[in-house]
């Protein structure tokens, strides 16, 4: 707790002295060892197990600790084979679990997945993440105020947002470790995973 105490008056004296009061979601508390437990499938949801869910408010991002139902536009969900779920509040967190799952839950890896989904950036809806096209490099700052990759469902709102905010299109299967390394690394630079 003296750390976090002492962060937060770093913080404070930053931002124009010790009566700031930093908005809610500019806060991030973390855990050092924590343990990732994914949402269990609830049958009497109504939903099929593999269906799109959605995001209880208090959902953490197994990767950065965040609050996804907060960031509905940028929000992303894993759910396993067993019908359980994480929530990302990026696609970069959502690329992250998929590289190195066992570091942020150690009962699912990556191949456990049974679908993927990424919220639309226009629109919030959920869309297959292996069917969205993703927008890299635009002047757009994604929930850690860095960059970010919004998704789409249609090519052509992509092209647009890229026209809009600069950036390139680019398809799932396009997003390898190359790309994500950048993005992680200036995404993510502030926080410890």
């Amino acid at each position: 707790m003296t750390v976090a105490g002492a962060l937060f008056w770093q913080y404070a004296t930053s931002r124009g002295g010790a009566d700031f009061t930093p908005p809610q979601e500019d806060i991030c508390i973390v855990p050092p060892a924590r343990v990732s437990l994914a949402h269990p499938y609830d049958p009497a949801s109504g939903l099929g197990m593999y269906d799109v869910r959605p995001i209880p408010a208090d959902a953490r991002c197994p990767v950065c600790g965040m609050y996804p139902a907060r960031f509905p536009k940028w929000a992303a969900q894993i759910i396993f084979k067993d019908g359980s779920a994480h929530f990302f509040d990026s696609p970069v967190d959502l690329f992250m679990f998929l590289e190195d799952s066992a570091r942020f839950d150690p009962t699912h890896k990556a191949e456990d997945a049974a679908a993927l989904y990424v919220a639309d950036h226009r629109s919030g809806a959920w869309v297959d993440a292996r069917q969205a096209t993703f927008v890299i490099d635009s002047s757009a700052k994604g929930p850690m105020r860095g960059p970010d990759l919004p998704a789409f469902a249609k090519l052509a709102d992509a092209q647009a947002f890229a026209t809009e905010y600069g950036g390139r299109t680019l398809g799932f299967v396009d997003l390898d470790r190359s790309v994500m390394g950048g993005l992680r690394s200036s995404t993510h630079a502030g926080h410890t995973h």
